[in-house]
């Protein structure tokens, strides 16, 4: 079976955007098409397609395992394990999921069959463990976010299985 090879650079992998790359990304939007005909993943989506068989990659030239480039990733992102949990979860779900942080989010959810760039994303969402504690001010900030972008709010609560269960959250007049 074909594998994209890709490189860990800092909190990136890169990799050439061709074949396999170039077909996951126009089906699924995995990655971000950069200079020069490569392709950057976050290590959230290079974690996933490691999970599923679609990319190898390799650091000062040694292949990582999934537990190798999974200890690394945790050293790299706070909360990456939960983030990664949802992203997995979206994903599995048939949602395109991208980064938000212009919005001050975790993620963008765009709703099944819409792309980037076609139309906007549905949801901003933030994962949370089940234990993390939320104050009411960080919740209605949240929720403003939402608001403020026309996106509806996704709270994303991950338990110690690693199942995540949703609520959204929308603003309403009585």
């Amino acid at each position: 079976m074909e594998k994209i090879q890709g490189l860990l650079v800092g909190k990136n992998v890169i990799a050439d955007f061709d074949g396999l790359a170039k077909e996951l990304y126009d089906k699924s939007r995995y990655g971000e098409p950069i200079q020069h005909n490569k392709i950057q993943y976050a290590l959230i989506e290079a974690l996933y397609l490691m999970e599923r068989e679609k990319l190898e990659v390799v650091e000062k030239r040694k292949p990582l395992t999934f537990e190798q480039f999974l200890k690394k990733a945790k050293s790299l992102e706070p909360n990456f394990w939960v983030r990664y949990c949802v992203n997995k979860d979206l994903r599995k779900r048939g949602y395109i999921v991208k980064t938000a942080l212009k919005f001050g989010a975790d993620f963008r959810v765009y709703d099944r069959g819409v792309k980037p760039g076609e139309e906007h994303a549905k949801w901003i969402a933030y994962p949370v463990h089940e234990t993390e504690v939320t104050s009411w001010y960080e919740f209605a900030a949240k929720n403003r976010v939402a608001h403020s972008t026309r996106k509806r709010l996704l709270i994303c609560i991950v338990d110690e299985e690693g199942d995540v269960t949703y609520y959204v959250v929308a603003w309403t007049k009585p």
